[in-house]
């Protein structure tokens, strides 16, 4: 029986090192003094990701201090979505000063071996660096405003806490990622809804 697409449950974090927009070179371990760590997969365009940046900030500048790192994946194929490259990423971290790391994962490998669907997709691993949670930020991504449940606060707390995490699983919310040499809209194969 062949592995699922994405992460499951209580697997290891996936090593990596990426090139992030501040010039350094960064991975998970550059987080190990952090009790928890989100790896998320977001992008520079789509309008989930847009429409919850400002959430998300809100969570990095909530959480921070109480020991969670966040570490942002651009895994996007610029050559399917132009704005996804490089220069829009550091333009970006330049604008709208994001709290968090912001790396670009060009060749696709970091978005396979966590099997990210969505952009943006959440991975929270605890303090012996096992998933969590895994899924959606918030059930309204698109239009923040309009959200009733922000999951990751949730998963969050519960984790700081010692507390296992009371919805591990979401379905997340997003533009799918941009794959090279497919269209916009392709998905591998074996990717599937999480619940």
């Amino acid at each position: 029986m062949s592995a699922p697409f994405t992460l499951p449950l209580g697997s290891a974090l996936v090593p990596f090192q990426l090139p992030a927009t501040d010039g350094r070179t960064v991975g998970p371990e550059d987080f190990d003094q952090e009790q928890v760590l989100v790896i998320f997969f977001t992008c520079n365009h789509c309008p989930y990701v847009t429409g919850s940046d400002e959430v998300t900030r809100a969570t990095v500048e909530k959480f921070g201090p109480r020991g969670v790192g966040f570490l942002a994946v651009n895994s996007n194929s610029p050559s399917v979505y132009a704005d996804d490259d490089w220069d829009g990423m550091v333009r970006r971290m330049a604008e709208q000063n994001f709290p968090w790391t912001y790396v670009q994962d060009a060749s696709q490998e970091v978005a396979r071996a966590y099997g990210a669907l969505k952009t943006p997709h959440f991975y929270v691993f605890d303090r012996v660096r096992k998933l969590v949670y895994c899924g959606r930020g918030i059930d309204n991504p698109r239009e923040s405003e309009k959200m009733t449940v922000n999951d990751l606060e949730n998963a969050l707390e519960d984790v700081l806490a010692g507390r296992p995490v009371a919805v591990p699983l979401t379905n997340p919310i997003g533009c799918s990622v941009k794959w090279e040499g497919h269209p916009s809209g392709w998905m591998p194969e074996d990717a599937c809804d999480l619940v």
